[in-house]
């Protein structure tokens, strides 16, 4: 399992990447390995208001289907459209080219509410 230090952590198994004030957003390599083949992702709408753990997107795979939750509130402002064609990516390269959205944040104090890749690993370890 990857537990890449500079991310972090939603206890639902998304991870958050911060440049200035936006968050890329994915989910993590344990979830991925956790849902089995990845055969459809659903992202939100750009320009869609997302709250704090509110389910934003889906993602479906051989296994189940997965809701995926917003870790940080704020405005959708960019989508991975390249998922709708090749959803495996996030199984290949959940932290780079299987990312989902970018969310512009609204609420920076959000992010101390996440977990460090210490916290992450300790949870899905424990």
């Amino acid at each position: 399992m990857d537990f890449p230090e500079e991310l972090r952590y939603s206890t639902d198994h998304e991870w958050v990447r911060l440049d200035g004030g936006r968050a890329t957003v994915g989910i993590t390599d344990y979830a991925q390995d956790a849902l089995g083949d990845v055969v459809y992702v659903e992202v939100p709408d750009v320009g869609a208001q997302v709250g704090a753990a509110d389910k934003m997107s889906e993602v479906e795979s051989t296994k189940s289907v997965s809701d995926i939750f917003a870790p940080v509130s704020g405005t959708v402002v960019e989508v991975n459209a390249e998922l709708a064609d090749s959803p495996q990516r996030v199984n290949e390269d959940p932290y780079g080219e299987g990312w989902l959205c970018i969310i512009e944040v609204s609420d920076a104090g959000e992010l101390d509410k996440l977990m460090d890749a210490a916290a992450y690993r300790a949870l899905v370890e424990g």
